[in-house]
């Protein structure tokens, strides 16, 4: 099979575009964006706030970075030992646990290297936390994972 992408690839290569977008965007928030200044991204939908969280989703366990970073480790390792084992992965089950790799890592390099994530992202017509790509794409992993679900996997083609 020469030139084939495998699922497992697939999984690595999504994390790897996921961290690596995440820490950059991250890098240029902290180098170009005041903390709580607010810049317009696409103005009525979007806008871009410079915040730092050191909890989870949604502010939980505030103050508690080694224990995320712990978690965010264990998530991660936990994660790879499941892919790696696990057999074959179906398409949109191995987008979903790269989504999902790639979004533990990065919060958990930022958790690791600062104690704190960096969040920079604020939608603007609802009031919901300001997230970050990482936060993005545990949201699309999850999205993922339901369609892999709801596409009846493991059941025979009618």
């Amino acid at each position: 099979m020469t030139g084939a992408v495998t699922p497992t690839a697939v999984v690595y290569r999504t994390a790897l575009v996921v961290v690596v977008l995440d820490q950059l965007s991250k890098a240029w928030a902290s180098a170009n964006l005041q903390p709580g200044v607010v810049s317009p991204l696409l103005p009525g939908l979007l806008q871009l706030r410079l915040v730092f969280n050191t909890g989870a989703a949604f502010s939980l366990l505030t103050g508690n970075a080694l224990l995320l970073g712990l978690v965010s480790a264990a998530v991660a390792v936990g994660l790879v030992v499941w892919i790696q084992t696990s057999g074959p992965l179906r398409p949109w089950q191995a987008t979903g646990l790269g989504l999902l790799l790639g979004g533990a890592i990065g919060n958990g390099i930022d958790r690791w290297r600062l104690g704190r994530v960096v969040d920079l992202i604020e939608a603007v017509p609802v009031s919901f936390p300001v997230f970050n790509l990482a936060d993005v794409a545990i949201n699309l992993a999850v999205l993922c994972l339901v369609i892999d679900l709801w596409r009846g996997h493991g059941r025979a083609a009618r």
